[in-house]
């Protein structure tokens, strides 16, 4: 699923599409930005042997969710993003237990994507967005 998946065009009226896609644009050029330090952490997660699938929470209000890694006030951005654990998304019970493996299948390669879960006023979402 890519960034632009999210957004419903059918509900965006010409009035108003700009303000329904400007956060989901302004976290595209977040998780550019940020490219280089979220990789180094997913790597570093695998290599510790934390996880074989991290994923990172974006976010622009506070969450309990993960480990705070990169601060949108401190870095003068749009996006916060926490680093966390398909294992902690299972604690948590945001990916049932039933349905971990099912969600490891449809894992793109950590090597090559970031998993961000997204987290807008309209609800969360997985994305597999590309390091550059």
């Amino acid at each position: 699923m890519e960034i632009k998946d999210l957004l419903n065009p059918d509900e965006n009226s010409e009035g108003n599409k700009k303000e329904n896609e400007s956060p989901l644009k302004s976290l595209e050029l977040d998780l550019k930005f940020y490219n280089e330090s979220i990789k180094e952490v997913a790597i570093e997660i695998m290599v510790e042997g934390i996880s074989e699938y991290p994923i990172f929470v974006a976010h622009q209000h506070e969450v309990k969710l993960g480990e705070p890694i990169l601060d949108r006030n401190e870095l003068n951005t749009g996006w916060s993003i926490h680093a966390s654990t398909v294992e902690e998304f299972v604690e948590k019970g945001l990916i049932q237990a039933d349905k971990k493996d099912r969600f490891i299948k449809q894992y793109k390669d950590p090597y090559g994507f970031m998993c961000v879960f997204v987290i807008v006023p309209e609800g969360a979402n997985f994305v597999f967005f590309p390091y550059q």
